[in-house]
């Protein structure tokens, strides 16, 4: 069977490029636009099931409800360069609060509710929202964390006394002959603010904008899909969703629950899910639940993962239970605002992430800034060709993230086979030196995920002055193993001839890995745990 792929490699400028871009949508037309003129196409169809309020919106109602409370922002005076802010689950009205901003031409800034008081505050003073919804749980941290903002506070659900319901807000007129509002800045306008998932220090607010990119990775959805994500509005994922939904008039299951495997499962076949996306470590989970071997997947056509390295026991374990070679890995990162490679072809190239998208391109560069071929690893940057206002008020950082001929710099390490598939090895600040021996943590992990009754693996590097940073491991095991830590350490020193690559650190088993709150492994915080562990003992 022939590679997925049509990137092709410019040999003397050391550059891959993905096929041409080209327009499906009016090419001047709003993201929000789509939206809006899409929704009024099929009135009908079913737009969004919540599993767990147990409500059920058709897109006529959906397009109604978006209306209201675009008409809500325009009675208050609220114009493009206005920002609305976000903190909430996946709740049933929350979408309309999106398409509303889309409709309107004003961003919003979504924050995760598993935020402190001090790091809402921080990221809200940057954008400074006249408008933010949030749940009723979350009311009080999020009013203390704005009070300088002089913000009007809505509530999505358990509203709490000074705030506005989410219902008053419902109970807007919308005005006769209701129309979207023109960019007044075109597509290179702000679609959306999101935060960088960085594990350290308060993350940036990450501007997007509104390229058609951001259909990439789902412009096969047809009106016959149903999309599931549990990815809030603060993630990539969870923007992308709510996107394409909007435009390819897709039926969309929503929960405002935290991952949890049986569940996921069940709702796959309850609502015959067709399009997922996920992360790796969800991904284990799934595998390690018992549901897992019995449950029906048969009705998935699109099984996306990314945001970070999965086993290849996993990949195949879940590979295994779909109909169809549907396994997609996608490679992006919140500043692109979109998945920039894509692997449709798992079954030759396992464990690449894939291919170039349309209308990216790709180098990979020494830390020099020397170009690569192929099979030379480097730091992989990214050309997308699209105009990115930065990260929020703070143009000091976008510089060092993007260059003045518009390269993305990722931070991630990794190369081009012949044939234009992406590896990833690792983060360009996860390498490690043992006696001054180069490593890195997913090449450890790889060897322990092979053992018998791992789940899941976190490998990082303790440092001693001596010899460096010494590698260690926290694991997770699988239901019903009995393996110790003293046996991870023996099997990778079995199995891994590189001694600078034993765990010298050596290794604990843990109920689960600390995660960021999208799901994502957090490295540092595991390594964290793990210190705080071993100077207890």
């Amino acid at each position: 069977m022939p590679y997925n792929t049509e990137s092709n490699y410019n040999a003397e400028d050391k550059i891959w490029c993905g096929p041409q871009s080209s327009n499906y949508f009016a090419p001047d037309l709003s993201i929000g636009e789509i939206i809006f003129h899409e929704m009024r196409r099929h009135p009908k169809l079913i737009a969004q099931i919540s599993d767990t309020e147990n409500t059920v919106l058709t897109r006529e109602e959906l397009h109604l409800n978006s209306m209201h409370v675009a008409s809500y922002m325009r009675s208050l005076g609220l114009v493009q360069t206005d920002i609305v802010g976000i903190i909430g689950r996946n709740t049933t009205h929350i979408f309309a609060v999106v398409y509303g901003c889309f409709f309107n031409g004003i961003a919003f800034h979504s924050l995760n509710t598993s935020y402190e008081q001090s790091t809402i505050e921080k990221l809200f003073d940057i954008t400074k929202p006249r408008l933010i919804f949030c749940d009723g749980e979350d009311y009080e941290k999020v009013k203390s964390a704005t009070e300088k903002l002089n913000a009007k506070i809505i509530t999505m659900r358990n509203h709490q006394s000074g705030s506005i319901s989410i219902e008053e807000v419902l109970a807007t007129p919308v005005e006769t002959d209701f129309q979207p509002a023109r960019l007044e800045q075109g597509n290179d306008q702000t679609l959306a603010i999101l935060c960088s998932s960085g594990t350290t220090g308060i993350p940036k607010a990450v501007t997007i904008s509104n390229s058609r990119k951001m259909l990439n990775s789902s412009n096969k959805l047809t009106t016959a899909d149903v999309q599931f994500s549990l990815s809030t509005l603060d993630w990539a994922t969870g923007l992308v969703t709510t996107v394409s939904s909007g435009v390819y008039s897709t039926k969309r299951i929503i929960s405002d629950k935290p991952f949890d495997a049986v569940r996921y499962l069940r709702i796959i076949e309850e609502y015959k899910v067709t399009w997922v996306i996920v992360v790796p470590s969800h991904m284990a989970m799934l595998v390690n639940c018992p549901e897992f071997e019995k449950a029906n997947l048969h009705s998935i056509r699109h099984f996306m993962y990314g945001g970070g390295s999965c086993s290849l026991a996993v990949q195949q374990s879940i590979r295994d239970r779909l109909r169809d070679d549907c396994l997609h890995q996608v490679y992006a990162f919140t500043e692109a605002g979109s998945a920039v490679i894509k692997n449709l072809s798992f079954d030759q190239k396992p464990n690449s992430v894939g291919s170039l998208l349309n209308g990216i391109k790709m180098k990979v560069l020494t830390e020099q800034g020397k170009p690569l071929g192929p099979n030379e690893v480097g730091e992989i940057c990214v050309y997308n060709g699209e105009y990115w206002a930065g990260y929020f008020g703070n143009p000091e950082e976008s510089s060092n993230v993007r260059d003045s001929e518009l390269w993305f710099y990722t931070g991630d390490l990794g190369y081009m086979d012949d044939d234009g598939f992406l590896y990833i090895m690792d983060r360009k600040k996860d390498m490690l030196k043992y006696q001054n021996i180069m490593y890195y943590p997913h090449e450890i992990e790889e060897v322990i995920s092979q053992m018998p009754g791992v789940a899941e693996v976190c490998v990082f590097g303790i440092w001693n002055p001596l010899v460096g940073d010494k590698a260690a491991a926290a694991v997770v095991k699988k239901i019903g193993s009995k393996i110790q830590a003293q046996d991870v350490v023996d099997f990778v020193k079995g199995h891994c001839s590189a001694i600078y690559k034993h765990l010298h650190g050596g290794a604990i088993i843990v109920d689960d890995l600390i995660r960021s709150p999208n799901g994502k492994t957090n490295r540092a915080a595991t390594k964290a745990y793990f210190v705080k562990i071993n100077d207890e003992n």
